[in-house]
């Protein structure tokens, strides 16, 4: 049987709006991502859609539960930040962001490795466009080194989807782990999208390079695909475990002495992430809930920081720390929405992120990772740190920026676009039973006991004891006018320089090779001009009469080899 694909209206929207003009693409935008979360509804567990290709099947559409929810997760995040963007005029980011979300959504249905191929390798094309879309050269930069790590991912899914099938796997994309023949390969290719540990430069490269509505839509989509991936394909994976809580920690450094605000919230995202690849790991009933519902706040309540620090830039045209502050004063109600969004990912109880980031944690010591589960808590306090405190804290207090006199509240659909979040936020964090019922398992988790409550509310108090210790102390990292880069320093930095040092010293080599070539080919053409030229041997007027000589004397010696 086959049924349409829910990513299909939000394909078909990208198409109308990038035609369509004034109120009529506003109204495309807003109703290609409802109409595509009807079709979900829509939709019964179990049913697929397939079709042979050159002697395998392939599945375009497998829904499960798990596809249901990353849907629902996908369509909601696309309408959030098609309403923040309503304000632009610009087809390109309008095109690319329904197209980018139409990606994600086909990813999440895709039954077969070859149909998760092609759409992963359009969540870098779509992507990578809203990158672009800024139009500075830093943008196109950014952008075409984002693209090529991108498409590398790519590359590594399909091969390791060929190696997978030729030894009798097929292409069903169920639970492969990394002793499955090309396993590895497609644990990589999961692991770019996913940001693990040395392979996550290009987020934090790209994501604050991108225009202030497409850094939103990029911190919703390719990295949950790569999570939604990863719970399909490598749960309980152990080594999992310790990559993520390597992610949880490692970015909290960077992002303490980062001075682009967006860029912060991109560190911030990998930290987020990290809890989730624990939870994918430890692959208990428990521990996947855990996963997938913080994957699902995460996208939510990061988005809303995103949005808020948008708002900011699309007022002042800045969002350095350095250069900021003050700005709760003529942006109030932004300050306070972002300062949900920090409560959200922060962990408060009555916020989103408490109601998921626990059960991550809970699983981890239920299991006995008692060192993972200290490192959790380690990063709890950090995201605080970071995100909870240092966003909102440099962007609109601090002190009094240059921008006070002249800012003001964003476009209303920007305000519009953070408080559906912001309800959201605080929707799920006091009501979870909702998000409970979409996860994939029904433990009778409770968030809500003292033990949960007491330690998480100890964990925030402490850090922000700790961050008004060290400003008052003078110990805080102060926010600098600088770059800071981490392994990208290697491809921007090192590759770059490595291959001019390379070309320098290949130069003499070079040039002696080039004027060797030029001699040869010059005798070359001298010596043909002695045979084929005008007063050449081969231009003279041969006599007919030798020619049939030759001619007969070569029919001679053809018989005579031919009988001897």
């Amino acid at each position: 049987m086959f049924e349409l694909s829910p990513a299909i209206p939000l394909f078909a929207g990208a198409v109308l709006a990038g035609v369509a003009r004034g109120p009529a693409r506003a109204l495309v935008m807003l109703i290609a991502p409802m109409l595509g979360a009807y079709g979900i509804s829509q939709f019964e567990p179990g049913i697929t859609s397939q079709f042979e290709w050159l002697g395998n099947t392939l599945t375009p559409i497998r829904v499960d539960g798990l596809a249901v929810l990353f849907g629902y997760l996908f369509h909601l995040a696309a309408f959030i930040g098609v309403v923040y963007a309503l304000h632009l005029k610009d087809p390109l980011q309008d095109v690319a962001a329904l197209a980018y979300a139409g990606s994600a959504v086909g990813a999440v249905f895709a039954g077969d490795l070859i149909t998760l191929f092609v759409y992963w390798e359009l969540l870098a094309a779509t992507s990578a466009l809203l990158v672009f879309a800024r139009r500075t050269g830093d943008s196109l930069r950014t952008g075409m080194r984002y693209l090529v790590i991108q498409v590398g991912s790519g590359v590594l899914l399909l091969a390791g989807a060929i190696i997978y099938a030729a030894h009798g796997n097929g292409l069903d994309f169920g639970h492969i782990g990394l002793a499955a023949p090309g396993g590895w390969l497609i644990f990589l290719a999961f692991g770019i999208k996913a940001a693990f540990p040395l392979l996550h430069g290009w987020l934090t490269d790209a994501y604050p390079a991108a225009t202030a509505t497409g850094t939103v839509f990029l911190s919703a989509f390719t990295t949950k695909v790569a999570i939604y991936a990863l719970a399909r394909g490598f749960a309980g994976t152990e080594a999992l475990i310790y990559i993520g809580a390597l992610m949880t920690c490692f970015p909290i450094f960077y992002a303490v002495i980062e001075n682009d605000l967006r860029r912060v919230l991109a560190y911030s995202l990998i930290n987020q992430l990290g809890f989730m690849v624990v939870g994918i790991g430890i692959g208990t009933e428990l521990a996947l809930n855990g996963a997938v519902a913080h994957a699902f706040n995460d996208v939510i309540f990061k988005g809303l920081l995103m949005m808020s620090m948008g708002a900011v830039l699309h007022v002042t045209g800045e969002i350095r720390g350095s250069e900021l502050g003050g700005l709760y004063k003529k942006m109030p109600k932004t300050a306070i929405l972002c300062m949900v969004g920090a409560a959200s990912i922060s962990a408060f109880p009555l916020f989103s992120g408490f109601v998921s980031k626990s059960m991550v944690v809970s699983a981890a010591i239920r299991e006995g990772h008692t060192f993972v589960w200290l490192a959790l808590l380690f990063a709890s306090a950090g995201v605080f740190h970071h995100a909870g405190i240092k966003i909102p804290f440099f962007a609109f207090f601090a002190h009094d920026s240059r921008f006070v006199a002249t800012a003001h509240e964003p476009p209303r659909n920007m305000l519009v676009a953070m408080a559906l979040a912001a309800l959201l936020c605080i929707g799920i964090g006091s009501f979870p039973g909702t998000l409970y019922s979409l996860l994939p398992y029904d433990t009778g988790y409770t968030p809500y006991d003292v033990s949960h409550v007491l330690a998480q509310l100890q964990l925030l108090a402490f850090s922000a004891l700790a961050f008004t210790w060290l400003k008052l102390a003078h110990i805080y990292p102060p926010e600098l006018r600088s770059v800071n880069l981490d392994i990208e320093w290697l491809y921007r930095r090192v590759a770059p320089n490595a291959i001019r040092l390379t070309l320098a010293k290949l130069a003499p080599i070079d040039r002696t090779l080039r004027d060797r070539s030029v001699m040869l080919l010059d005798r070359t053409l001298r010596s043909a001009a002695r045979h084929y030229g005008a007063y050449g041997v081969f231009a003279r007027a041969w006599p007919t009469g030798n020619m049939a000589i030759w001619v007969a004397a070569l029919l001679g010696l053809s018989l005579l080899i031919y009988y001897v």
